[in-house]
């Protein structure tokens, strides 16, 4: 299915689906020929029924689909029937999935094996650890004491529980060395397409409007991530600035959605399936 002439690898993210508009421009996905392949780098909804119409939608649509989880999937909202937290809401959420058909970061890696392939896809579910922090502030603490004191918090601290682990950064800690184990024991001789709701590297949030949030937006633990795991290309969300860019040579692909509030103001039309492979033109 992979190897369908023509066919390409898709990417998406922060789809917000809560909103009317945004759940209109998920009902108008389709692919753009046989056989591709879409990537969704998380935050596709609030609630565990959402998630589900959302990506069971698009499961019916591609050939396959590929999630990554965000921050939103994992929050535990208030009207939300599931009330799970934490690692058992991660868990649920990942059985929700295989049952539609939807690869997650806890199934093998698929194989790309179309046009500009073959490349291992690799969904991650890493969260972040505070270490991207702004000059000055040398602690996790004192960075989001600084946060609270400016009113720039992530809704996180508030509806994204961490149990059974004591915080964020602990869980994400152990996400990571799983995730690095598995990515060392892949199949070395096949490049990479790593798909993360988060950046891998911070160089892309210094263009935001609040560096403070910065630290809910990834890790340093993953910074050479890219090069250490041949990455053909980057997938991630969560900023909320569409883009491409280049580090160390590799094409990071920023391919949110992000809120009417946001997307209105753009020129380019809302929901646009960015192309990862074979690569767009320069």
């Amino acid at each position: 299915m992979a190897g369908d002439q023509g066919a390409r690898l898709l990417a998406i993210s922060d789809l917000h689906i809560g909103h009317p508009e945004n759940r209109a421009i998920v009902e108008a996905l389709h692919p753009e020929r046989p056989g591709d392949w879409l990537l969704v780098a998380g935050d596709v909804a609030d609630t565990v029924a959402d998630v589900e119409w959302a990506l069971g939608l698009l499961a019916d649509r591609f050939a396959k689909v590929v999630w990554a989880p965000g921050n939103h999937e994992l929050w535990t909202p208030p009207g939300d029937p599931v009330t799970l937290r934490g690692v058992a809401r991660y868990e649920h959420l990942v059985q929700r999935c295989r049952a539609l058909g939807v690869v997650t970061p806890e199934d093998p890696y698929p194989v790309w094996t179309g046009v500009g392939g073959p490349v291992l896809v690799a969904p991650l579910f890493l969260l972040y650890d505070h270490s991207w922090r702004p000059e000055g502030l040398d602690t996790p603490e004192a960075a989001l004491a600084e946060a609270h004191r400016v009113g720039v918090v992530c809704t996180d601290e508030y509806l994204l529980h961490p149990d059974p682990y004591p915080s964020r950064s602990a869980w994400c800690a152990a996400r990571l060395a799983l995730t690095e184990r598995r990515l060392a024991e892949r199949d070395g001789a096949l490049p990479t397409v790593l798909v993360n709701h988060y950046p891998l590297v911070r160089e892309p949030t210094r263009v935001l409007r609040y560096p403070i949030f910065a630290q809910w937006c990834g890790t340093e633990a993953t910074a050479d991530w890219h090069l250490r795991f041949d990455a053909a290309a980057v997938v991630y969300g969560h900023l909320h600035i569409p883009r491409t860019t280049w580090h160390d040579g590799v094409r990071f692909e920023e391919v949110s959605v992000g809120y009417p509030r946001e997307w209105r103001q753009r020129p380019i039309p809302p929901g646009r399936l960015r192309r990862i492979l074979p690569p767009p033109p320069a």
